[in-house]
């Protein structure tokens, strides 16, 4: 357990996270925090919002303890965590008996600093009667949009947490989401009983997300032949229904494409085993219903599609914002069909709650304006969320890229405005869009008959368009503003002021046709947006790629939880070739550098070995270091000295303060490069019959990365031992 600090918070933010400065409003969050005021903070997905309470917590005296929804949250915060030299935890269903009591030991003796529990698990007689012995000192409610009616994903378990204000009323509350509307907030603040807080609200603008919006044909071939074009990266596809997710990844199976589903009609372990699968880069894409990805910590997800519409817009924005999470380009497809929208509908329909239907309804309309638009992307989802947009064209949505054709639409606008308000002036009262269709079209309903409005004289006057052509021209004079939709299941439409004015005046009306590309067969004919990935040598960010998937397999975590694509991205391009300099890269802090910091500066210099060195424009003169650094070829020789002497890894490692992994690599680069190493003979460390199954291994699934031999041996032969023979194997020439 750590006392308390008083180092300026950007020291502790450099020392274990490994960054030189604050994204926006970390900072404030984080002073905010150490003085134990109640905060609500509204962070994007990607924004850092974690960091807001993991770094006072590191800082202050005392527990701070996690509310988290979703058990996969917990675990990979813990794993970074312990990865950055912070004492973590987690008690969750999915520990057995005996990790749970090592939870609570270490709870009791006063050795964590961060504690991840479930809203459920908090909330029981025997933990709550536990918290007074455990000193806590802060507590944190992720995904805080759950305590509100008003959020999209509102979970009645999260409504208790309000009456821990009696259990710790000492102990500040820090709220976090990624997506709350200002009723939103005000009710998470009201709901969890705070005192004046403190409110922080980034911009919602994810500047590396692309957004479009394409007609829904065929689901599954635009999906597969999405994921087709993107063979290297890794995807999220939201379906509305289980089955339609097993469908879809049947068919990207099918097509060439590892995927696989998840939803809650699976087994617990089912569903687990393909989260974890997705989370280790074991296969590239997951299919799910929304039941997938909230607190999904996937830095590197690529890409994010909707193959149904989503129910409102608040889940649309924070599923799309689990794509590029690390700040890196990443795109967001939504395959729009009408006909999910009548789907939810229904839906809502067999809601027996009056309040929840009219809720669920107009975020449904919500939903469906922002399909429909015409205008930036970025732009109406800023708006939804109290943001204006003021960049004028993105480049990085649909809209921005490929702007739609407009049309003189002042006569269709007259007729419809003008049947709005002879409704409202014959009968009193408005109606829904349906009704003013039919009256348009002059159909003979009872309704029309009953109500007199086969009389008026807009009866019939649109008899040259269809019903569905008259409810989507309504719907965009809605969007301009000119027409105001009441709330409820049946929601009707009156004028607003501007459309009274442009009713009488005869202002002109001018709307966009369908989108771009409606007719295109294939998602991937439009036109990309046009934001690059930062620049660096693509050769060695593969290397270092392949170096970390198998690095992450040996430790039994994600990929990410050793480093990010941008970390790795950064080294590529500054060729780091000691500890000192690979200090100043992001997300290396001093327990990483000190783990495996000798490795990557190993496959730097190996690189370069083999390598032209590349120059890019990092606002840093270019330096040409020599061709190997003295002090990492010092420190090989030290372990192979070593290693010759007798003396066993595990005990270099612990006398060098390395990571066993780090030796073995010291290891294999002395085997392929020293003397010392080539009067190693494979024999002293591997029997025939072992040698043999390696090699086979080896044989079968390629040279390149160890972790396809390590699967295909089943994980009987370490992948230290893997790398050690592979050396032998690439010094003799025999590995290819």
């Amino acid at each position: 357990m750590n006392h308390e600090s008083t180092e300026d918070p950007l020291v502790i933010l450099k020392r274990i996270f490994g960054y030189d400065a604050f994204r926006p409003f970390q900072r404030e969050i984080v002073e905010a925090a150490l003085a134990s005021r109640d905060t609500v903070a509204v962070l994007p997905t990607g924004a850092g919002k974690s960091l807001c309470y993991q770094l006072p917590a590191v800082m202050r005296s005392g527990l701070t303890i996690v509310v988290s929804p979703l058990i996969a949250l917990m675990k990979d915060q813990v794993d970074q965590m312990v990865a950055a030299g912070v004492a973590a935890g987690l008690l969750n269903s999915s520990q057995n008996a005996e990790d749970a009591r090592e939870t609570i030991r270490a709870l009791d003796s006063g050795r964590l600093d961060l504690l991840y529990v479930a809203p459920e698990r908090l909330m029981t007689d025997d933990f709550l009667s536990r918290l007074g012995r455990w000193n806590v000192a802060a507590l944190v409610v992720d995904e805080a949009h759950c305590i509100s009616e008003w959020g999209h994903d509102f979970r009645p378990e999260y409504r208790m947490l309000g009456t821990l204000r009696d259990s710790l009323p000492a102990a500040p509350i820090l709220a976090l989401t990624a997506t709350a509307t200002p009723r939103v907030r005000q009710d998470i603040a009201s709901q969890l009983r705070m005192r004046e807080p403190a409110i922080f609200v980034s911009s919602f603008n994810r500047a590396n997300l692309s957004y479009r919006v394409v007609p829904k044909s065929d689901s599954l071939r635009q999906v597969s032949e999405f994921a087709a074009a993107r063979p290297d990266e890794s995807g999220i596809v939201y379906c509305l229904s289980r089955k339609n997710a097993e469908s879809m990844a049947y068919e990207l199976k099918s097509s060439g494409v590892e995927a696989l589903a998840y939803h809650a009609g699976m087994d617990h372990e089912t569903r687990t085993a393909n989260q974890e699968a997705f989370i280790r880069d074991k296969v590239r894409v997951i299919c799910a219903t929304i039941a997938f990805g909230m607190g999904i910590n996937k830095p590197d997800v690529r890409f994010v599609v909707h193959a149904d519409l989503p129910k409102n817009v608040e889940g649309y924005y924070q599923q799309t914002g689990r794509a590029g999470r690390d700040g890196l380009p990443s795109e967001c497809l939504l395959l729009f069909s009408r006909g999910d929208a009548v789907m939810l509908s229904r839906m809502i329909d067999q809601s027996d709650d009056e309040q929840a239907q009219a809720i669920a309804r107009a975020q449904l309309d919500r939903m469906l304006a922002f399909a429909e638009s015409a205008e930036c992307r970025r732009a109406d989802l800023l708006r939804h969320f109290g943001e204006e947009w003021t960049g004028g064209n993105c480049g990085n949505c649909d809209n921005c890229l490929e702007p739609r054709e407009t049309w003189d639409a002042t006569l269709e606008a007259q007729k419809l405005l003008s049947c709005i308000y002879r409704i409202v002036q014959k009968s009193g009262f408005s109606v829904g869009w349906k009704h003013v269709a039919e009256v348009l079209v002059g159909a003979r309903t009872e309704k029309i008959q009953r109500w007199g409005h086969d009389q008026l004289s807009t009866y019939g006057i649109g008899k040259d368009r269809t019903r569905q052509e008259w409810g989507d021209l309504g719907r965009q004079l809605a969007r301009k503003g000119l027409v105001a939709m009441s709330e409820g299941k049946f929601a009707t439409a009156s004028l607003t002021q501007l459309g009274l004015d442009t009713l009488k005046n005869r202002q002109q009306v001018l709307l966009s046709r369908g989108w771009p590309g409606e007719n295109v067969a294939s998602v991937g004919s439009q036109k990309r947006a046009k934001v690059e990935k930062e620049a660096c040598d693509e050769g060695l960010f593969e290397v270092l790629r392949a170096w970390r998937r198998d690095l992450a397999d040996q430790r039994d975590v994600p990929a990410y939880v050793i480093c990010g694509d941008a970390t790795l991205r950064h080294i590529a391009r500054t060729y780091p070739l000691d500890l000192q300099s690979l200090a100043s890269v992001p997300g290396i802090g001093e327990r990483k550098r000190a783990d495996f910091g000798e490795e990557i500066v190993g496959i730097v210099e190996d690189w370069l070995t083999e390598h032209p060195q590349m120059f890019f424009d990092t606002g840093e003169m270019p330096t040409r270091i020599p061709e190997r650094s003295k002090k990492s070829g010092a420190s090989v020789k030290e372990t192979i000295d070593l290693i010759l002497e007798g003396i066993p890894i595990e005990t270099i490692a612990q006398q060098r303060g390395l990571h066993p992994t780090t030796i073995y690599s010291h290891l294999a680069k002395a085997i392929e490069t020293t003397e010392a190493g080539k009067s190693m003979r494979l024999s002293d460390w591997f029997d025939s019959v072992e040698a043999a199954k390696i090699q086979a291994a080896f044989e079968e699934t390629g040279w390149i990365t160890l972790t396809p031999a390590f699967t295909w041996l089943e994980g009987t032969v370490e992948y230290n031992r893997l790398k050690i023979y592979r050396a032998f194997c690439r010094r003799d020439g025999i590995a290819h």
